[in-house]
Formats: structure tokens, C-alpha cells, sequence
């Protein structure tokens, strides 16, 4: 990776941790002369179109200077949308009594369940699937999405 995309990688981070976000995934894509710049962000809140207007212009502020000679970006910033899935913990508390698909680790074995996710307390989820509780500690999620429902 080149410095210029360290230097953006670094300035992207600063400006969404301090604005208490979560900086979900950074995607540079382009050329020198038109590059892309793809920001998600996410939070123990919901994001409003606000929150990433507001992250989006002190960041463009920050880029301007780093990108004087190749001024030429286009700088996207969202939230990850509903089919990313989870990636730290403080993602998950304004999800309870959502449905989850939901893929972890149980001793050696790898486990999928598709069921509601009820609590949280400290690193320990619960869901409910089948009827039946199922308790996973954080650090055993292999990947979770909270599933799309229309009714």
C-alpha cells in the first residue's frame, strides 16, 4: 500500500473516532487522477444522512490538502446497509429483538442459527431460535447479519 493511502487510512480513522463512530470498512479504488474514496461507518446508534454529511465534509476538508496534487476524488460516506454483517461489538446493542443469521464457532465445531437476538451483557449474546436460547460470546462469531424482514 502506498503512503497517500496510508495517509488517507489514517485521516479517514482519526476523524470518525472522534466523531464516536466505528470506521466498518475503507475502499480505495481509482487512479491518482480519480480516485474513490468509499467510507462505512457505524455506531451504538443508527446513522442519519446528518452524521455522515457532517463526517464526510471534515474529512473532504482533511483530503483537500493531503490530495493538492491530484485534486480529482469523489469521497463516499455511508452507513454499512443491512447486508453487511457485524463487525465489533458496540455494533449490536440497537439490534435486540432483531432477527439474525448467525454463523459461530462452538468448540471445534462451526454452528449457523437464524433467530432473534435478545440480550447482551458484556461480551455474552443471546438468541433466541427454535424456542431455545443460545448463548455465544462475542469473540466466537464468525460472521453476523441481522436478517431482512418485511413484516
Amino acid at each position: 500500500m502506498n503512503l497517500i493511502n496510508e495517509n488517507i487510512k489514517e485521516i479517514v480513522g482519526k476523524i470518525v473516532e472522534k466523531n464516536d463512530f466505528l470506521l466498518i470498512d475503507l475502499i480505495l479504488r481509482g487512479t491518482e487522477q480519480n480516485r474513490v474514496i468509499e467510507v462505512f461507518i457505524d455506531g451504538e446508534r443508527d446513522i442519519s444522512a446528518d452524521d455522515c454529511a457532517n463526517i464526510s465534509r471534515e474529512i473532504e476538508t482533511e483530503l483537500e490538502n493531503l490530495l493538492a496534487k491530484h485534486p480529482n476524488f469523489r469521497l463516499d460516506v455511508s452507513s454499512p446497509g443491512i447486508d453487511r454483517p457485524l463487525r465489533f461489538l458496540k455494533q449490536y446493542p440497537k439490534h435486540i429483538n432483531r432477527k439474525f443469521e448467525v454463523s459461530y464457532r462452538s468448540g471445534e465445531e462451526i454452528k449457523k442459527l437464524s433467530g432473534k437476538f435478545t440480550a447482551l451483557e458484556g461480551e455474552i449474546l443471546t438468541f433466541v431460535s427454535n424456542n431455545k436460547e443460545v448463548i455465544i460470546n462475542f469473540n466466537n462469531i464468525i460472521k453476523a447479519n441481522v436478517a431482512v424482514s418485511f413484516s
